[in-house]
């Protein structure tokens, strides 16, 4: 009997078993298919990737094969662009995977570890050796201060050789193969369900459930189903007569993080979720209907429209080669010419919740983002759609709302799409 592989888009989360072979599908796929350009765009023949046992180059743990939890005793992964492709080699004590092994117990005898690093340069001969250190971006600045001697010492003369890595690590954990993308809209549309599930009269009963409990429903909901956060359920809450309090210059929610939930409330989730080694970052917003009410009133709808408004505008800001900042600077000046106060701060999001890859803005701040904004954006790309606006709400006395959404979206030669949809209009609990 042949079996089939696993669909990672049909079933939510897959068993453990059938995602380990869905992961190491897909990091064969990379290797083979995303690899060599990526490698060839940052001009870089040699990657050398260096890692110790609870202390792991980012990186390393997305060339892993599924079944190794972490680096075992120090694992040295070497890639070298040929004519032929990439060549993966492990200098490793054990085996690594689709890797091959380059250094044995033999091998130990002859001069150890870090020879067979040695040698293995000499032979690839390679111009420039991209090594994993950089100012901007921690996830491709994970060589610690002592392999990165270790390494030095070892290359003796190629180490004149050794480049930052950056544009290829970057490359590397911001790029999605097809599948990957398909599998982040099945898992966003999970994400999307638990979240309603949540804000719903099935697990708030208004005067007596707190925010602090629904964030932990939130959190057990997903651990019964097999998904790990990356982070813990934030669930926060608005109502009228309790204004936003500055902080630094920004407006955010006043009322307190235990409160209770009672009629009229606006609700506000932010939740991440893992799945196949990948992340989701999902805000939600809910209305606790009063009594004899169907629909929040139209100021909150107001507030809504005028969210969606600033995903559309910063949506057409986000182009291939514009740099963070630009798609920033562009979605802002847009908002501004249609009156709307908001800020945006989205960010890459795929291996890590916050991704490598150009920031577009963070919430505190909405000028530039020095280092990372500067990165380019580039397509085969998953972002959180992160942003919020305020507006006043004519049926709170003019009190000021502060909408934040976070949606996933990808982005691929056909434009941007929404992975599981967006929220155009307020879950209702009543």
């Amino acid at each position: 009997m042949t079996l089939s592989a696993p669909d990672p888009t049909r079933s939510v989360p897959l068993p453990l078993r059938q995602q380990a072979d869905v992961r190491d599908r897909w990091l064969s796929e990379r290797l083979l298919d995303l690899l060599p350009g990526l490698m060839d765009r940052a001009g870089i023949d040699l990657w050398v990737v260096v890692g110790r046992e609870y202390n792991e180059d980012p990186v390393l743990a997305t060339l892993l094969p599924a079944t190794w939890l972490s680096a075992r005793r120090r694992t040295v992964l070497l890639l070298h662009r040929s004519d032929d492709g990439v060549t993966p080699a492990a200098v490793s004590r054990y085996p690594v995977g689709q890797f091959l092994p380059a250094w044995s117990a033999a091998g130990a005898a002859e001069g150890g570890q870090w020879a067979e690093v040695r040698r293995f340069v000499e032979q690839a001969d390679p111009r420039r050796i991209g090594v994993d250190v950089s100012a901007r971006f921690a996830l491709a600045d994970g060589l610690s201060h002592t392999e990165h001697r270790l390494l030095a010492e070892a290359l003796g003369p190629y180490a004149e050789r050794m480049v930052s890595a950056e544009e290829l690590a970057v490359g590397w954990l911001e790029t999605r193969l097809p599948e990957e993308i398909a599998a982040l809209r099945a898992v966003n549309e999970l994400v999307h369900q638990v979240i309603a599930e949540a804000f719903s009269a099935a697990v708030v009963e208004v005067g007596t459930t707190t925010v602090v409990d629904v964030a932990w429903w939130l959190r057990q909901r997903f651990a019964d189903l097999g998904l790990e956060p990356w982070f813990h359920p934030s669930v926060l809450l608005q109502r009228a007569g309790v204004p936003l309090a500055e902080d630094d210059g920004t407006l955010l929610p006043a009322v307190p993080y235990d409160a209770v939930v009672q009629h009229g409330d606006v609700l506000h989730c932010d939740v991440g979720v893992t799945h196949l080694g990948l992340r989701t970052d999902t805000q939600r917003n809910a209305y606790v209907l009063r009594a004899g009410e169907t629909a929040p009133p139209a100021g909150l709808r107001a507030a809504m429209a005028t969210a969606n408004r600033l995903q559309d505008l910063t949506v057409a800001a986000l182009a291939p080669g514009r740099t963070g900042n630009e798609v920033l600077a562009s979605a802002r000046a847009s908002a501004a010419a249609e009156g709307i106060d908001g800020d945006v701060y989205s960010h890459p999001v795929g291996y890590h919740g916050h991704g490598a890859g150009p920031a577009i803005g963070q919430w505190d701040e909405q000028r530039r983002v020095p280092g990372a904004g500067d990165y380019p954006v580039h397509p085969d790309t998953v972002y959180a759609l992160e942003l919020a606006v305020r507006r006043p709400v004519p049926e709170w006395g003019g009190q000021c709302l502060r909408l934040g959404l976070e949606e996933g979206i990808a982005l691929t030669g056909d434009g941007v799409s929404y992975l599981a949809g967006r929220q155009t209009d307020f879950l209702l609990i009543g």
